[in-house]
């Protein structure tokens, strides 16, 4: 596996790249990105990849433009180098969020980021939790889209929180909510709120009962915070004992630090999709690492073993548990 596996890591990640590249029991192919003075990017890679099996990991976070950019230019240096194959994985999909036409003249700028993709030579894509399902159907390659469900739900009963409830901080969090719940014996609960304007959440009301239980907020990403904070404060009004947020893409834009750190939340359980500067690292944050499962997603995609059978016996020993 090692003379045909080869793994990259672009710069937006690499303790993640590290920490797979452990589980894999390979080492990281080692490459070049450096910027010219006037910004351009520049990759070399720094060994053979001729007929090898290439995964990059490289999630377009903050700076999107340019981690996306540097991760067309890898792809460009690598394609002409003849692997065999190069699997783009993405562990958060930048400008995902831009999705669908909401106003006049606007982008759908998650399509036009699939294409590009597309178009530097990328043969095949890995996600994890992206925003809404249907980005897959944006790409014309072969894509996964991982999913965390059991992981989140191993974490949960570890923790042995009692009197749970798991709520959706808005309606189109509801399914994502309503999995976990389902896999855990819990019940759900909705925060009802409208957005007056863009970057903007205003809470109307909870549907379901929330009162002296464990709550337990789940959604996609964490940006400002502003509208998950907001979520957290009226389920205090509505009774919650204890609140807990549970979010997969730990984007902390602005001032979200100092708003959970101030907010009634009692911990926040974000993974390492996206890497976290020093001074995002406050107590309330903890990381469940992704890359045990990432690691097992790409030896059997290696290896053309179905993944599916990961999943059933991650289901059968959380049922054992429940």
């Amino acid at each position: 596996m090692e003379r045909k596996l080869k793994l990259i890591a672009g710069s937006a990640n690499k303790g993640l790249a590290l920490e797979v590249a452990k589980h894999l029991k390979i080492k990281l192919t080692p490459v070049d990105i450096h910027r010219f003075n006037d910004g351009e990017i520049y990759v070399r890679i720094l060994e053979s990849v001729r007929g090898s099996d290439v995964f990059i990991i490289q999630p377009t976070s903050s700076d999107a433009n340019l981690h996306l950019m540097e991760l067309l230019v890898m792809v460009d240096a690598l394609k002409r180098a003849s692997p065999r194959r190069i699997t783009a994985v993405i562990p958060y999909f930048g400008y995902s969020r831009q999705d669908k036409k909401t106003k006049a003249r606007e982008p759908i700028t998650a399509k036009l980021v699939a294409k590009l993709i597309e178009v530097a030579g990328v043969d095949r894509v890995m996600t994890f939790e992206l925003h809404v399902p249907q980005l897959q159907g944006f790409f014309d390659i072969p894509s996964d889209n991982l999913d965390l469900i059991p992981i989140y739900a191993e974490h949960i009963l570890n923790k042995k929180l009692k009197n749970l409830v798991f709520v959706a901080p808005d309606v189109g969090s509801a399914s994502r909510t309503r999995s976990l719940a389902r896999v855990v014996h819990a019940p759900i609960a909705i925060v009802d709120k409208r957005r007056p304007k863009q970057g903007v959440a205003k809470v109307e009301h909870v549907i379901g009962n929330v009162k002296n239980k464990t709550a337990i907020l789940v959604d996609d990403i964490i940006d400002t915070a502003g509208s998950i904070v907001e979520s957290a404060s009226f389920l205090k009004e509505y009774g919650a004992k204890d609140i807990y947020v549970l979010a997969t893409h730990p984007v902390l834009s602005g001032p979200a630090i100092k708003k959970l750190q101030n907010s009634p939340i009692k911990e926040i359980f974000v993974t390492n999709t996206i890497e976290l500067p020093k001074e995002k690292k406050i107590k309330k944050i903890k990381v469940i690492s992704i890359a045990p499962l990432l690691a097992e997603t790409i030896k059997r995609d290696h290896e053309g073993i179905p993944m599916g059978i990961v999943y059933e016996k991650l289901y059968d020993k959380l049922k054992k548990r429940v």
